[in-house]
């Protein structure tokens, strides 16, 4: 007999001057009441993972065609890039024709143009003129009068900003990558939630069913990094820090380079002693200089000497060559409205996935915590359980006052929970229980977040 009278203690005894209020025989309905509140809030979150993936899903589709239209863009500037190459070898065959003028004047632009750029350097970078004063004489006295008769810097620049485009694209695809996972992942354990619990709901989903179909398989311009996935994927385990995390740190980056870029590195660097510059833009030229020395030759319009190998014209001994130059120009001019294009691509790309992943975040904060019941088992008689219900002792500043209740629940899987309902809601009012399953489910969520 004792055995029997042993579970039933903790529902009868005085608890912190307070006492038992309802029955052994009360508690499963009261249960019952409160999960069928926590069903309806299961099926809301069940919808709002729809959303999510609806807008995932239309989100994709954009994301191919701003591949596509950066796929056509990259394909026109190459052609336009290989166009500047074949002009500037067939001039570059050409150049004998003027060499003796060009050299000339070369001996004269070398001394000017280094000074140029080592004051320019002396006084706008913090260190390093002696090594780059060095590398610098040495590039001088091993180039030739032809890097600047073609203009020959503006090609290499296009092609190191074909490099950097090429991984800033990659940086986004994985991140993009990530996103639709993380974003899978989420409805494919609302998915087993769904499959598994709605007998228990009180009305069909509408629609829902239909939602729930293998994911679609996806086709990306470059195949994701296994160490960029290691670093970021657990993220995922956690998706409510914030799919907007992703991007926000990329979108940063890709604005500072793209201020250091209308800076002037792709375009003539003249002018630098009047002309204002902003402290990020003199960092990248800085940075520039000590990585290539090749920079300086963009300072030529300082030197007259430099400026007039330039207007060196050779078109009375050969009249092709004023048209290959003229070809020339308009092939990098070209290839340089393209990568203009290409950036502004990527930027927009960027700006529309903060937009997508700032609603993502908002509707995983919402909604997301139903995916943690993909494992869980439910009892017979629903998602919470209530296990005791207590009268707190009288509130000695107010003994008028009716005193609070105590109520501790189980929900889901989670370790039991004591909450507190004001007294003047009776545990027999239909509000109770609502109060009851509402602060848990909040308690609940807030879990789940953290």
């Amino acid at each position: 007999m004792v055995l029997v009278l042993l579970p039933l203690l903790p529902l009868l005894l005085p608890w912190g001057g307070g006492q038992a209020l309802v029955p052994p025989s009360e508690l499963k309905q009261m249960s019952a009441a409160g999960s069928k509140y926590i069903d309806t809030e299961v099926e809301n979150a069940i919808n709002g993972v729809k959303q999510m993936k609806t807008l995932m899903d239309k989100t994709s589709k954009d994301h191919q065609a701003i591949l596509q239209t950066l796929e056509e863009t990259k394909r026109r500037k190459e052609e336009a890039v290989q166009l500047a190459r074949e002009k500037e070898q067939q001039l570059e065959g050409k150049q004998e024709i003027c060499n003796e003028t060009m050299l000339a004047l070369w001996e004269e632009c070398k001394p000017c143009l280094k000074h140029t750029c080592m004051r320019f350097y002396s006084r706008t970078c913090h260190s390093g003129s002696g090594l780059v004063g060095r590398q610098l004489e040495e590039f001088l006295n091993h180039s030739s009068p032809f890097s600047i008769w073609v203009n020959g810097e503006r090609l290499d620049s296009l092609l190191e900003r074909d490099q950097k485009q090429e991984k800033q694209l990659e940086d986004l695809e994985e991140r993009f990558g990530l996103l639709e996972d993380g974003v899978d992942d989420i409805f494919q354990d609302s998915t087993q939630v769904y499959g598994r619990f709605y007998p228990f709901f009180s009305s069909p989903f509408g629609g829902f069913r239909e939602v729930f179909r293998p994911p679609v398989q996806r086709v990306r311009l470059i195949p994701p990094s296994q160490r960029f996935s290691r670093e970021l994927h657990p993220f995922f385990q956690h998706p409510h820090r914030g799919f907007h995390h992703l991007f926000q740190p990329l979108f940063e980056m890709t604005q500072r380079m793209l201020e250091e870029a209308q800076g002037g590195w792709e375009h003539p660097l003249g002018g630098f002693g009047s002309e204002p510059r902003n402290s990020s833009q003199e960092r990248m030229v800085c940075r520039e200089i000590r990585r290539n020395s090749a920079g300086c030759l963009r300072m030529r319009d300082e030197c007259q000497k430099c400026r007039e190998i330039l207007n060196v014209d050779c078109w009375q001994t050969d009249p092709g060559q004023s048209h290959l130059r003229e070809q020339l120009e308009d092939a990098l001019r070209l290839a340089e409205r393209f990568t203009r294009r290409y950036d502004d691509l990527l930027q927009s790309f960027q700006e529309e996935m903060l937009n997508t992943t700032r609603l993502l975040d908002q509707l995983s904060r919402q909604f997301g915590w139903v995916s943690r019941l993909a494992n869980l088992t439910q009892a017979t008689d629903g998602f919470l359980q209530v296990t005791t219900v207590f009268s707190k002792a009288p509130n000695l500043e107010d003994p008028s006052a009716p005193p609070d209740t105590q109520v501790t629940v189980q929900l889901f899987d989670s370790e039991p929970l004591s909450l507190t309902i004001p007294g003047d809601i009776s545990w027999e009012d239909p509000r109770f229980m609502e109060m009851v399953a509402q602060q848990a489910l909040q308690h609940y969520k807030q879990n789940t977040i953290e």
